[in-house]
């Protein structure tokens, strides 16, 4: 548990569990030699990946940025991607709550890796949201999208992950760049789908960005590291380097979601390029 404490918000990053997924996937065109300098491949040519949530506690409510992989899975799909999960109120306790304390689930989209703890399943083998208080908040377009079970996109959608919740009346919709609170905004952030949402959080006079699968590891802040899973990569390249530029320029703490080592950083320049150096709590 990583925690930053300020005198309006506090936030807390917390490991949901890990994964691991096909490390050429990851990196696209960059050849193996590069990238496994930064992430051993196993046996299976599979890289680790951490499942970092991030708490924000705003003194009026409780929100959770994502929800890792969750425990709706057999012993097939855990061995096929090396899931290593626990329920929430498992990586909740040490924040000091349970689930039912959490008043709203922002999510950065609904892949099975980031919104697969939005749901649980029952001992009557029923779904049901994991965050019984909580509004559900995702973008129109991507629930659209996660619905249109094309081809090249429904195998990282599994409906169980928001249909009970849209359902039970439990989703609230955006389009496009929102003002969520006083303290998070919404930033459309189109590549690794065209409706992923980047939540900004105000804290102590600087912003936390939550980078979801825009630069899902601290590796990925070189702008040609770019997921062979993004549906649009050109859209994801111009969309990191103006985020990072604007990161940079203003001194942002990065939320790298699936860095195993790297949680939190901020940008420095080193021989002409940016790169992720690490934060620790003031």
């Amino acid at each position: 548990m990583l925690r930053f404490e300020f005198d309006d918000v506090r936030l807390t990053v917390l490991p949901a569990g890990s994964l691991r997924l096909d490390g050429g996937a990851m990196f696209g065109v960059v050849p193996k030699p590069l990238w496994e300098r930064e992430h051993r491949a196993d046996d299976r040519n599979r890289i680790l990946l951490a499942m970092n949530v991030l708490l924000v506690e705003d003194g009026h409510r409780r929100i959770l940025i994502d929800t890792g992989a969750g425990e709706k899975w057999d012993a097939k799909e855990r061995d096929i991607f090396g899931l290593e999960t626990s329920p929430a109120e498992s990586w909740l306790k040490p924040a000091g709550l349970a689930p039912t304390d959490i008043d709203m689930v922002i999510c950065s989209h609904l892949h099975f890796d980031h919104a697969g703890g939005n749901t649980v399943r029952t001992d009557k083998n029923e779904v049901s949201a994991a965050f019984p208080n909580a509004v559900y908040v995702m973008q129109q377009g991507e629930l659209d999208l996660a619905r249109s079970g094309n081809e090249r996109t429904r195998a990282s959608y599994m409906s169980e992950n928001y249909e009970p919740l849209v359902a039970d009346g439990r989703v609230r919709l955006v389009n496009g760049d929102t003002a969520l609170t006083s303290a998070i905004s919404l930033r459309l952030a189109p590549g690794h789908t065209p409706h992923m949402q980047v939540p900004l959080v105000r804290a102590g006079g600087t912003t936390f960005a939550y980078l979801a699968d825009l630069v899902p590891t601290a590796s990925h802040v070189r702008a040609p590291y770019i997921m062979g899973y993004d549906l649009e990569p050109l859209a994801t390249l111009a969309t990191k380097k103006a985020l990072l530029a604007e990161a940079a320029g203003h001194d942002w703490r990065l939320v790298f979601e699936h860095d195993p080592v790297l949680p939190v950083g901020r940008l420095v320049e080193e021989k002409g390029r940016l790169k992720a150096a690490a934060v620790e709590p003031e």
